[in-house]
């Protein structure tokens, strides 16, 4: 009996130590694990918090809370111009160089590939992929040649009507919401505007953005699937918490990967009505499907394509006008010395050189703006100040190793230029956080701009897998800023007590998450004279 007795307590002591000796296991495989990525790693000689060496926790805490971009360029300031954020992420760089090493082509070097981080987001779950998440380069060389059309010079001056109808709308939507005593929120009525205007070239289609009252639910929609892109990459490093995670948070993901379906069935069905639809419109669409193989590239495959397009395309575009209107206003009480040693405003000098170019607002055209120096001056400086891709674009080093900015990595290293810690660089620009049109000018107005290492920003990235938008992207760029400050006179409705710190309020989600812009307009008394406003 008093052996029966005692089964019990054996098994409870045999329960207590399987459990300590789990936990020691635990412990020890962390202690090992430490050890070798502080002293054994092929990192361990790069630079690098030893917090961030031992854990992939510090890393995905920056990165979830949205201020990932401006930690990496305090690392980079503190360590220099590589640094290792996490064994797993691997090595971050800031200089111009390795822009050219990891995302140009290099005669005699093996091809960078993509890292993981483009398994996620929209249509992934079907196995699907697009121009923006294809990891292969041979795959993603047949995709480009495919659309290359949709995007070529021939193709922007085709599709620049149908731009011109959207930016049109969109200044007669600031004449009536600039009206108003506190203002309009610049940042949401820009992302509508890009929205309509690659919804319109991608699916024939605006998305009536402008039109309404409220954001286009498609708009939040399509950013949410964005995200998960951003917790699949934070999962991949963490196995065991990819498994409870699911089950801890099941709504929240259940919503998000809701979110994503819903991404990529609104897109499939917006292809589908624009390929039932015959028409000799000039869109994206009609040069993709005249050059595609059906057999080959399927309706949801451009589905997959068209998504992206439209998510990346329209954030990063509004996000530079919003920046640059940002600091144009901002600086709008503050003088600048020009190369004629005269002082004036930014603001004041664009508003002087667009006025004095165009005497009509129909003048204004994607062609007759390439001549204005300062423009695009300050459109490139709103593009380095607050870069729209703010993350590193990881790249995998490729086998048997290779370089980059002169330092030789094993096969397998993550690797990536940040743009945010490149573009703020003190070692790379002089008065890194002022927003300076002139340091695009020749001859510079100051001697100490001279030492600014222009190539070190890079905002359409390099090489073959560059983006192929950025003719898109100029004439967008450059019809909206020139039309909105022909016809207005712009200020800040925000409280000169409580101004807008755009980098602090900011937060990174894989795009930028930007703060309101609250903009008064004021017609300065000429008349628009375009069909689309009458």
């Amino acid at each position: 009996m008093e052996s029966i007795q005692l089964w019990p307590v054996i098994a409870e002591i045999l329960q207590a130590r399987t459990i300590l000796f789990l936990f020691l296991a635990i412990i020890g495989h962390w202690i090992y694990k430490s050890i070798y990525n502080l002293y054994l790693h092929p990192l361990r000689n790069v630079p690098g918090p030893r917090t961030a060496a031992i854990s992939n926790i510090p890393y995905c805490w920056w990165f979830l809370g949205g201020r990932q971009p401006y930690k990496m360029l305090e690392l980079h300031n503190k360590y220099g111009t590589l640094v290792s954020s996490t064994r797993t992420q691997g090595v971050s760089f800031n200089t111009a160089q390795s822009w050219k090493d990891i995302y140009g082509a290099r005669p005699g070097h093996k091809t960078f590939v993509k890292g993981e981080f483009y398994s996620g987001g929209s249509f992934a779950g079907i196995g699907t992929t697009s121009i923006i998440s294809e990891r292969r380069p041979e795959v993603h060389r047949q995709m480009r040649n495919y659309l290359s059309g949709a995007f070529s010079d021939r193709a922007i001056l085709e599709q620049e009507k149908i731009v011109a109808a959207s930016v049109d709308e969109f200044i007669r939507l600031v004449g009536v919401l600039g009206s108003q005593i506190g203002g309009f929120n610049m940042s949401t009525t820009l992302q509508s505007l890009t929205f309509d205007i690659t919804g319109d070239l991608s699916f024939g289609t605006t998305f009536g953005a402008l039109k309404s009252e409220e954001p286009h639910p498609w708009i939040s929609v399509s950013l949410e699937a964005m995200t998960q892109g951003e917790i699949v990459d934070v999962l991949n490093r963490f196995p065991i918490l990819a498994k409870v995670l699911p089950v801890l948070m099941h709504s929240k993901l259940k919503k998000l990967t809701e979110n994503t379906k819903k991404n990529e069935e609104l897109s499939y069905k917006a292809v589908q009505a624009r390929v039932a639809r015959k028409t000799k419109r000039r869109d994206f669409l009609t040069r993709i499907l005249e050059d595609r193989d059906p057999s080959v590239v399927t309706d949801r495959a451009i589905a997959a394509h068209a998504s992206d397009l439209v998510i990346a395309g329209s954030d990063t575009t509004a996000t530079t006008l919003a920046a640059a209107l940002y600091y144009l206003l901002q600086n709008d009480s503050s003088s600048v010395t020009t190369t004629t040693n005269t002082t004036t405003t930014t603001m004041s000098r664009l508003t002087s050189e667009i006025r004095n170019a165009f005497k009509s607002y129909a003048d204004i055209t994607y062609s007759s703006t390439a001549s204005l120096p300062y423009l695009r001056a300050v459109i490139l400086e709103a593009l380095r100040l607050y870069p729209p891709v703010p993350i590193g674009l990881p790249r995998v080093v490729p086998e048997g190793g290779d370089t980059v900015d002169g330092v030789f990595l094993p096969a397998g290293v993550t690797v990536s230029t940040n743009p945010i810690a490149a573009s703020l660089s003190p070692s790379n620009f002089h008065d890194p956080w002022s927003f300076k049109p002139e340091r695009w000018l020749q001859p510079k107005p100051s001697p100490l701009d001279d030492d600014d290492d222009l190539d070190c920003s890079q905002p359409f990235s390099l090489g073959t897998r560059g983006c192929m938008g950025r003719n898109l992207a100029w004439l967008d760029l450059r019809t909206t800023l020139a039309k909105l400050v022909w016809t207005y006179d712009l200020e800040l409705a925000t409280a000169s007590a409580s101004p807008v710190d755009w980098h602090a309020e900011s937060r990174m989600h894989t795009l930028w998450r930007k703060p309101d812009l609250m903009v008064r307009a004021t017609n300065r008394g000429v008349d628009v004279d375009v069909a689309c406003l009458e």
